[in-house]
């Protein structure tokens, strides 16, 4: 006897979307791989389900035509492209993936830090362009260690938790600033509460691990840029519009602070002609925070988790907490 299932639109890249997540839904889901936007949408009435990527606008416009929708399962932590509010008066359920991708951000976050401090793309272009030719002579200079250094952590949530214990490693001192208190964090790794104005005077190296709201969004602006070290380095692997790029890159300009490590940008991607792209003392990568193997698999299965048990009645793990305790 055949099973009746229920359609699910993916709206993910059909390779970045592992196949042991299509195995765990295909006998009860009829999976539409699909760009969504409200006219895609209003073809798809009937879905029951929606694995959300980071692109697709799902707000009151976009839901008038989701009639039959229980669950918007984003492929991600980040969901500020997700009008919470409107999901939950509709009695549909907004899921993340949770720890997925944590330590896989927390690589790069630690991973733009050493590029910066070492400086392993001028290092590179020497290598490649004038080693052969000059010898040792005009080397770049002295890079810097991290160990000793002070870092602050802006949100020590569970990316900003497995940044801290990376950072552990190397034996930094680490500040950081967060609305809640982090005791786990200060025992582990001798992590200090403190305020952004202090965090920012003290730290060498400030990494952003807070969700994009109408509280952060520009969070990091001048008066923040102007509290740190010109010897200190911005780390964003989050959300670009967390910080004022405009002023960022007249800080960078200008040398006001030593350089910044970017993986995220307002917009996505850049304008051509944008001048953070020709500074010299960035590192600049295109949104990979997650991009991993690994961490996409756990991300596409964490989805389907979710999906598999909102079509057999139950609560999902891991709702966002503005619907924890007001939706059933």
């Amino acid at each position: 006897m055949s099973v009746l299932k229920e359609k699910v639109l993916v709206d993910v890249d059909r390779p970045l979307f592992h196949e042991d997540a299509m195995k765990m839904l295909s006998p009860v889901a009829d999976l539409h791989f699909q760009t969504l936007t409200v006219r895609s949408m209003a073809e798809h009435g009937d879905a029951v389900a929606i694995i959300a990527g980071a692109s697709v606008m799902i707000d009151d416009e976009f839901l008038q035509s989701a009639l039959r929708l229980k669950i918007v399962a984003r492929y991600g932590v980040g969901y500020d492209n997700v009008d919470v509010k409107a999901c939950t008066r509709r009695g549909v359920y907004v899921t993340i993936t949770s720890d997925a991708l944590s330590g896989t951000v927390a690589d790069l976050a630690i991973c733009l830090m050493l590029c910066l401090c070492r400086g392993i793309l001028k290092a590179d272009r020497f290598a490649r362009e004038e080693w052969s030719k000059h010898g040792w002579g005009g080397f770049l200079p002295l890079g810097l260690d991290l160990e000793g250094k002070t870092l602050g952590i802006v949100g020590l949530g569970r990316v900003g938790f497995e940044v801290a214990r990376r950072a552990c490693g190397f034996k930094m001192n680490i500040l950081y600033c967060d609305i809640v208190r982090r005791e786990a964090a200060e025992r582990q790794f001798g992590a200090n509460s403190v305020q952004l104005e202090e965090l920012l005077r003290e730290a060498d190296f400030v990494t952003i691990h807070v969700p994009l709201t109408d509280e952060t969004k520009e969070l990091i602006g001048r008066k923040e840029l102007s509290l740190m070290k010109e010897t200190a380095y911005l780390i964003n692997t989050s959300r670009g519009a967390i910080v004022d790029q405009k002023t960022l890159t007249e800080f960078l300009k200008n040398k006001r602070i030593a350089g910044a490590g970017l993986d995220v940008f307002h917009p996505e991607p850049p304008k051509v002609n944008d001048q953070i792209l020709q500074l010299d003392n960035v590192v600049l990568t295109p949104h990979i925070g997650s991009a991993t193997y690994e961490a996409r698999r756990r991300m596409s299965i964490s989805t389907a988790e979710e999906v598999l048990r909102v079509l057999r009645g139950e609560c999902p793990v891991n709702l966002v907490p503005e619907q924890v305790g007001k939706i059933a």
